[in-house]
């Protein structure tokens, strides 16, 4: 492991994923950052949006949303509300959710109905683009 990270994903249910890897990308609540090995340690939080790694070559995607991602020098741990790898991201069920986010986004009374129709909507998208960037990088 000298030249690589242990990255683990959590969330209240399950564990997700925990793999060498060499490099990790993640939505920050700020903006991505991303991080190598011996990186300086630091805590972020999350927003919503598609992590993804780099092991041997290819490009995994992980859809996360919200939560926070603690870095070490040699481990990324993303304790995350919300997180599903791109393989096993059910793509009807991401296009229903979007159908009724956007129907929502329509009909939203006032301002907390129309928030979080948007949050809904966001989410959907975002599960869809990592959906789609797995299957081009060839690891869906």
């Amino acid at each position: 492991m000298a030249n690589r990270l242990l990255l683990e994903i959590v969330t209240p249910d399950q564990k997700v994923l925990s793999q060498e890897v060499d490099y990790v990308a993640a939505p920050g609540a700020l903006g991505e950052f991303g991080v190598l090995v011996n990186h300086i340690p630091f805590l972020s939080a999350l927003g919503i949006g598609n992590l993804y790694y780099k092991d041997g070559g290819k490009v995994f995607y992980v859809f996360v949303a919200g939560g926070f991602a603690e870095v070490t020098g040699q481990k990324v741990t993303v304790l995350a509300e919300v997180a599903e790898k791109a393989v096993d991201i059910d793509v009807e069920r991401v296009q229903k959710a979007r159908e009724r986010a956007e129907t929502r986004l329509a009909q939203a009374q006032d301002n907390v109905d129309y928030a979080r129709a948007q949050a809904a909507l966001r989410r959907a998208m975002s599960r869809m683009t990592c959906y789609q960037a797995g299957r081009k990088a060839g690891t869906c």
